[in-house]
């Protein structure tokens, strides 16, 4: 029954830690990282109860097993004195007879010994091997807590990680914005923007300044004409005929 206080108080212990961890966890990852640590431990103090008490158990089965047959021992001496007492007898010498016989009681108590030594024995042998049997249960249990709580904190640990690099790359998107205007992106396009205003501004000039040359030959050819006409008057051929655009 020690044991299983021992294991009892192990167990309380384990529950004890679990429900402050939660009461008072705020990083989900150590909690859980505590409790396999607690775990862990209540498995390692268990499995030594656990040792300790077989190897009661077993030092028990070994005295129980000597004390069986050193009944059977002393039974076999006992049958082999009484019928050495028989012999003896038989031939007439009850001196001798009544030594073997004497000798046969003696092996017979030592028998009756062993046989109660064996008996008291077995109800000991029955509770400890309960007590065993409990406390493998237990612990077996607890491998399968502890194996459930590491399961549950490597999934909460990848899916902590997932979101943090989900977070990662949703800060970094955010920071990268082409169409932030103190970017160098932005700077760089609007410095490309203004210099294909210039060269349009350049064309522009350009086109003007072939247009003003074509209106300065326009001019020119208006001047001869009025040179041509003027020359005409003064030859005394009458005034100059307009030209229209039929003739």
């Amino acid at each position: 029954m020690a044991k299983q206080t021992i294991f009892g108080r192990i167990a309380n212990l384990a529950r004890a830690n679990i429900n402050a961890l939660i009461d008072q966890a705020e990083d989900p990852q150590l909690m859980l990282d505590q409790l396999v640590r607690d775990y862990t431990g209540s498995i390692a103090e268990a499995e030594n109860a656990i040792a300790q008490t077989i190897g009661n158990l077993r030092l028990l089965e070994d005295d129980y097993r000597e004390d069986v047959e050193s009944a059977q021992e002393w039974g076999r001496k006992a049958l082999a004195a009484s019928q050495k007492a028989d012999e003896m007898r038989a031939s007439g010498d009850t001196a001798s007879a009544d030594k073997f016989d004497a000798l046969a009681r003696v092996a017979l108590t030592r028998q009756m010994q062993s046989e109660n030594e064996a008996k008291s024995a077995e109800p000991s042998i029955a509770s400890q091997t309960e007590v065993v049997e409990k406390l493998k249960a237990g612990l077996e249990k607890m491998r399968q807590k502890l194996g459930e709580l590491t399961a549950k904190r490597n999934e909460l640990v990848a899916r902590q990680k997932t979101v943090e690099a989900q977070a990662t790359v949703h800060d970094a998107i955010k920071s990268i914005d082409i169409m932030d205007s103190t970017s160098e992106v932005s700077r760089f396009e609007e410095k490309i923007r203004r210099e294909e205003a210039r060269v349009r501004g350049q064309q522009e000039l350009a086109a003007s300044s072939l247009d003003a040359q074509f209106e300065q030959l326009e001019d020119v050819g208006e001047l001869t004409e009025v040179e041509a006409r003027l020359a005409a008057l003064k030859a005394g051929g009458g005034a100059p005929k307009a030209v229209t655009s039929g003739s």
